[in-house]
């Protein structure tokens, strides 16, 4: 499991496949199964772009969980270039159709 989570992070529902609030959760596997990266901005008013190919993740995400209360962003490229594809606070999404290559969390 891979995580990029500030200090002091605690899960809050250990059941979740996504425990930790104000977290992007990419999976593996469709519907939530597999491997899983874990990102959240380390300053929540800046957000930030995280190339997924610099953490062992291009190609690899399928399904995702948004546990924060702001909307993020996947895209088809690096740099969060190559138009957003929108995953709504607190929702998941079971297949996600294309394999993004850079993600934007706050």
């Amino acid at each position: 499991m891979t995580a990029l989570l500030p200090a002091g992070v605690s899960a809050q529902d250990s059941d979740s496949p996504c425990p930790f609030p104000g977290t992007l959760c990419l999976f593996e596997g469709e519907d939530f199964t597999g491997e899983v990266f874990m990102v959240q901005a380390l300053d929540p008013q800046q957000g930030t772009c995280v190339n997924l190919p610099e953490h062992g993740w291009e190609g690899r995400a399928n399904s995702a969980i948004n546990t924060n209360g702001i909307t993020a962003s996947l895209f088809f490229n690096e740099d969060c270039d190559g138009g957003p594809h929108p995953i709504d606070p607190h929702t998941s999404v079971s297949s996600l159709g294309f394999h993004p290559k850079s993600v934007w969390v706050y």
